[in-house]
């Protein structure tokens, strides 16, 4: 694959290594993402993204860029809404083709994090998230307990989630929801679960002053709030083994999997993609 011939993206420093301990370089990168993108794209259409990028690779400095950098090519698509918080217009990136998404590559943007609300309803989710990690010395075969725990809960609740890996240590349990909620409606009703859960399962917390103790899990309901993000499925991660945060099903996600098996030289072998009619499958809560 010649990459320049598929792009009008002006790249450069494609022999730079960006994953030091693996030895990938920004062109397979990039490479990764131009095949995962019939993947990718549909999940990150109209939905405002957040850039995590490492312009010196995985094993230096990354910062997080919401705004689109200056010297964005006018073909990128951009959405502006005010930033409360910042008391300032942001102008999101909008991820909606192939050029765009290998421009995001190039930019070193090691992960691509998509807001909970696509654009045309911003003020609205469409996702519903629950975020769980573990803290030591609790392990990810702990948090494989946990999800299915979660997972009962909202079956029992009539709803169908679905379940990737975070690309780190945990793992992101969704529910694609019917829009028209508020952020702090769908926020309650996953801080209910967590709380359910925690009064029966000793070592989970649902609250945010205990998510930090040892031997604990946290399941986090407060990534269901305006203007937060999660790391979109079949993005990269920027660990030493440039991991995948990658949709499974849940007879998949079993104890003894290791999620530093899902990387960049690794998941496209996948034959399926579990989230792959996930916005066909919106769901109510109540």
């Amino acid at each position: 694959m010649v990459l320049r011939d598929l792009t009008r993206v002006r790249l450069t420093n494609l022999d730079k290594i960006l994953y030091p301990a693996a030895g990938i370089t920004k062109a397979d990168v990039l490479t990764y993402y131009v095949r995962a993108a019939p993947r990718l794209l549909p999940f990150l259409h109209n939905r405002p993204l957040t850039m995590h990028r490492f312009p010196d690779g995985a094993g230096g400095p990354g910062f997080f860029e919401k705004d689109a950098p200056a010297g964005t090519p006018d073909w990128v698509e951009t959405f502006t809404r005010r930033a409360e918080t910042a008391g300032r217009d942001v102008r999101y990136v909008l991820c909606n083709n192939l050029d765009t998404l290998i421009w995001l590559g190039n930019l070193a943007s090691l992960e691509i994090h998509t807001a909970l609300a696509a654009a045309p309803a911003y003020e609205t989710p469409d996702l519903l998230l629950f975020d769980i990690d573990p803290e030591p010395p609790l392990t990810f075969d702990d948090v494989v307990s946990v999800a299915h725990i979660v997972h009962g809960q909202l079956e029992n609740r009539g709803l169908r989630p679905y379940v990737k890996t975070s690309g780190k240590k945990g793992v992101h349990i969704v529910v694609p929801l019917v829009p028209g909620l508020s952020f702090s409606r769908v926020r309650d009703f996953a801080h209910g679960i967590g709380k359910a859960i925690a009064r029966d399962t000793p070592q989970v917390v649902s609250e945010f002053p205990h998510s930090r103790e040892p031997g604990t899990i946290f399941i986090d309901y407060l990534q269901n709030s305006h203007g937060k993000t999660m790391v979109a499925p079949w993005s990269l991660r920027a660990t030493p083994l440039a991991t995948v945060s990658v949709p499974v099903r849940w007879d998949e996600l079993k104890k003894g999997v290791c999620p530093e098996v899902f990387n960049i030289k690794t998941v496209l072998s996948r034959h399926e993609d579990p989230w792959s009619d996930i916005f066909h499958d919106r769901q109510k809560i109540t």
